[in-house]
């Protein structure tokens, strides 16, 4: 996974290879391009950040539109004192101190309600059809398991429903 840069910023994301071989049509790359030789030519591999935990169910893992240049750290007062005259321009401190390298990350976001609503109670559904046959005529039904069933039912009285829900454990 690759990122175009002009001027520092990124303008193309993703970039592959091959788009790298159209946009150059008059140059001679060897078959496996070095990334010193993109570089040169201001295209920079990116590094892909790990996942952030989410919940499918609810949540969507949505990658970042661009890529954004590490920070390696942030300016002190000494960064932004001017060396002749000794004067501290504080607008720096605090600004980034951008490395060379280049991440995407991911956001996690909330499914519309409705349609988490709509996911958790077709889990819940599902969980409780799972043990129907034990609450059949001919079968006695635990403590444990009708407690249980009745977990699954009362989910939706959960405060933080539907996106922060507790899921009762199998007895």
């Amino acid at each position: 996974m690759y990122v175009k840069i002009t001027n520092d910023q990124p303008v193309d994301f993703p970039y592959t290879i091959g788009q790298f071989r159209r946009d150059n049509p008059e140059t001679s790359f060897p078959k496996i391009i070095p990334d010193t030789m993109l570089k040169r030519n201001l295209v920079h591999p990116v590094i892909e950040l790990s996942k952030p935990a989410y919940d499918p169910l609810v949540q969507d893992l949505v990658m970042d539109a661009m890529p954004h240049k590490e920070v390696i750290r942030l300016k002190t007062e000494q960064d932004a004192t001017d060396p002749l005259t000794g004067e501290v321009d504080q607008e720096q401190v605090g600004q980034p101190v951008h490395g060379n390298r280049w991440f995407i990350g991911y956001t996690v976001k909330d499914k519309p309600v409705e349609v988490a609503k709509s996911a958790v109670r077709n889990r819940r559904d599902a969980l409780i059809a799972e043990t129907d046959w034990m609450a059949l005529s001919d079968n006695t039904l635990t403590p444990e398991w009708s407690t249980y069933r009745q977990a699954l039912r009362d989910i939706t009285g959960q405060d933080g429903f539907p996106y922060q829900v507790t899921w009762p454990i199998k007895p």
